[in-house]
């Protein structure tokens, strides 16, 4: 790990460059397209090498250094805070400035970790599904594709008629009425006015 090597105190240096190896070999091995039994295994025993590392990190560099919010989250905390105030919902202001930030373990990022193994075993590697909520744009971007084409279609048969009808005046219809008038058969029929 060169890009990280050197920026703490040798003591601290030393737990995190162990931490982040560990944490990359859980990480190539959760990543893996394919599992066996003997891989699983292997990534069930590698969580608990960066559980104790990540331990050794909060108990001991994390309380060495005093870290605070950023000046964009103290500025972003303030800004809810006086709506907040002006909303009747809080009766008192917090104290002004950066608040301190500290190392939370105790969040369903961690909690998750040991849960890999047996997802995997229910559902496959990870590459093979997602947690995204599924969006209802692409049904209604194909709706209107379709609405589409069944237009110029529908305008390609009344030009083509067009010949039969002399010099009358053309009449157009959408798709959707022309479905509700039977209009269209599914089977490639023709258009009736």
């Amino acid at each position: 790990m060169p890009a990280f090597e050197g920026l703490l105190p040798q003591k601290h240096d030393k737990i995190v460059q162990v931490l982040l190896f560990r944490l990359c070999k859980w990480h190539a091995l959760a990543k893996l397209r394919l599992h066996t039994e003997t891989s699983l295994k292997l990534l069930g025993q590698s969580l608990r090498q960066p559980s104790d590392q990540i331990r050794k990190f909060q108990s001991c560099t994390c309380v060495a250094f005093q870290t605070v919010e950023l000046p964009n989250e103290a500025a972003q905390r303030q800004r809810r805070e006086v709506a907040e105030l002006q909303s009747g919902q809080r009766t008192k202001p917090s104290r002004s400035g950066p608040q301190c930030k500290t190392f939370n373990i105790n969040t369903y990022k961690f909690h998750a970790l040991g849960d890999y193994v047996g997802t995997i075993r229910m559902f496959g590697t990870t590459d093979s599904y997602t947690t995204q909520v599924v969006s209802v744009y692409p049904l209604r971007h194909l709706y209107y594709i379709a609405d589409i084409h069944m237009k110029r279609r529908v305008n390609l048969l009344i030009e083509s008629s067009r010949g039969f009808m002399g010099n009358q005046t053309r009449k157009t219809w959408s798709a959707s009425s022309l479905h509700r008038s039977g209009g269209i058969q599914s089977s490639g029929g023709s258009a009736k006015p």
